[in-house]
């Protein structure tokens, strides 16, 4: 079989050609390099690399003026020159700030997702209602008029005591939490710890901070087998049971309860 001889001749403009594209493909990328350097540093040296808006959100009871002010960004910032952790510290050093993430959105603009401590409960003193947040602490900032996002606790004196109860009360379903209308520290001779709830379905509740969340867990299926139409206190300090308003309160049962508290401690 006969192979096809190319001449020198014939393969010089191919060669040619070759070197030429090559050369075009070299001189594309050194001016594609070099204008990017220009746009970078004409894009550095401009207002487009500051920082134009700051944007919060997931903030509810925060104002986001606050927010922007603890994360020090500001028009002079660089936007190249944010540091998370540095503005994540800065943030959460605001007590009710809890998380904060950063995101930078081209050219100039930064968004601030803000997580709060959830407020789970308000307590009550002379008239006026200071949030208390999930680690328990208590808010300066009191309010007059009546909370209905959260439970109002009344007649709590011990911080300890209102930390713990804050802590049981995280753990409750957000479903029964809500259905909680003031929570009244109203400790006994067996039990420091007794609380009385006001429900607002209607029912009261008679309870212990140290099984709290517990026993509240099955609130509504004790509910579910009452007649709606009877309101009266449900009892989950050791065992459970109903007593109406209107019945004969059950003192054998109470004394059972109290020597069963007596034997746990």
């Amino acid at each position: 079989m006969e192979k096809k001889v190319v001449s020198l001749e014939d393969r010089i403009p191919k060669l040619q050609q070759q070197r030429k594209q090559k050369s075009n493909r070299r001189m594309i990328l050194f001016l594609s390099v070099f204008f990017i350097l220009i746009f970078l540093v004409i894009y550095f040296q401009s207002p487009l690399s500051k920082v134009a808006s700051v944007q919060v959100k997931g903030n509810q009871h925060v104002n986001s003026d606050t927010i922007i002010e603890f994360s020090d960004i500001d028009e002079k910032t660089g936007m190249w020159n944010l540091s998370e952790e540095t503005i994540k510290k800065s943030i959460k050093n605001h007590q009710e700030i809890k998380d904060v993430t950063l995101e930078r959105k081209f050219p100039n603009s930064v968004v601030l997702n803000i997580v709060e401590y959830k407020r789970v409960a308000y307590i009550e003193k002379s008239g006026a209602f200071s949030p208390i947040l999930e680690n328990g602490q208590v808010l300066a900032d009191a309010k007059e008029t009546y909370p209905t996002d959260a439970p109002i606790m009344v007649n709590w004196q011990n911080d300890d005591q209102i930390q713990v109860m804050a802590s049981e009360l995280i753990k409750v379903p957000k479903s029964i939490a809500n259905s909680i209308s003031e929570i009244h520290h109203t400790p006994g001779k067996t039990d420091p710890w007794h609380i009385t709830l006001y429900m607002n379905d209607g029912y009261e509740v008679s309870a212990s901070v140290r099984s709290f969340s517990k026993k509240m867990s099955a609130y509504p299926s004790i509910v579910g087998q009452l007649e709606p139409d009877v309101k009266g206190v449900i009892h989950l300090e050791v065992g459970s049971y109903f007593e109406a308003y209107n019945q004969t309160p059950n003192t054998d049962q109470e004394e059972e309860n109290e020597e069963q508290d007596e034997t746990e401690r």
